[in-house]
C-alpha cells in the first residue's frame, strides 16, 4: 500500500481512570481515532481482572489515583504480563520509570495523547522520535 496509513502495532487499549469525564473523553477520541478500547474501568480489581484475562492488549493508560487504589498495582500487573503502560496522571510515581513506557501529565490535550502513543510505536520499531509532546515524559528506549 503506498500511501495507506502504517498499521499502528498499538491499537487494543485498556483504560483506567477513576473521573467519568476524562474516562469517556479518552475512551470516545481513540475510538474516534481508529483504536479498540478494550476496556474502561474505575477500580484497580476490575483493570487487573482484564489484564488477567483480556488477550491481546497493546497498552494500558492508567491515573495514579484510583477509588479501590493506586493505578501503581496496575501498572505492575500489566508490565508482569509485557503490556506497554503510560501513567496518565497528575504526579508521576517514582516507581514510574521500572513499570512504564511513560508518563503523560494531566491536563493534556488530545493530540498529546496521540502524539504519546506514535512516540512509543517509534521506539517499539526501534526508532527515536524527532518530538515529544511537552506534557509527556518517555522512559522506554529503542532496542
Amino acid at each position: 500500500m503506498l500511501f495507506g496509513k502504517k498499521e499502528r502495532r498499538i491499537s487494543r487499549v485498556l483504560v483506567v481512570e477513576d473521573e467519568p469525564l476524562v474516562a469517556f473523553d479518552t475512551e470516545h477520541f481513540l475510538g474516534s481515532e481508529g483504536f479498540e478500547i478494550v476496556g474502561t474501568f474505575d477500580t484497580v480489581a476490575d483493570a487487573l481482572v482484564t489484564i488477567e484475562s483480556a488477550e491481546d492488549i497493546h497498552l494500558v493508560l492508567v491515573d495514579v489515583n484510583l477509588s479501590d487504589g493506586s493505578g501503581v498495582e496496575v501498572a505492575r500487573a500489566a508490565h508482569l504480563r509485557g503490556i506497554k503502560v503510560v501513567f496518565v496522571t497528575g504526579q508521576c510515581p517514582g516507581e514510574a520509570q521500572s513499570l512504564a513506557a511513560g508518563c503523560l501529565g494531566k491536563p493534556y490535550p488530545q493530540r498529546d495523547l496521540l502524539a504519546a502513543i506514535a512516540a512509543l510505536e517509534k521506539v517499539m520499531d526501534g526508532k527515536v522520535p524527532k518530538r515529544l509532546p511537552p506534557s509527556f515524559t518517555l522512559f522506554l528506549q529503542p532496542a
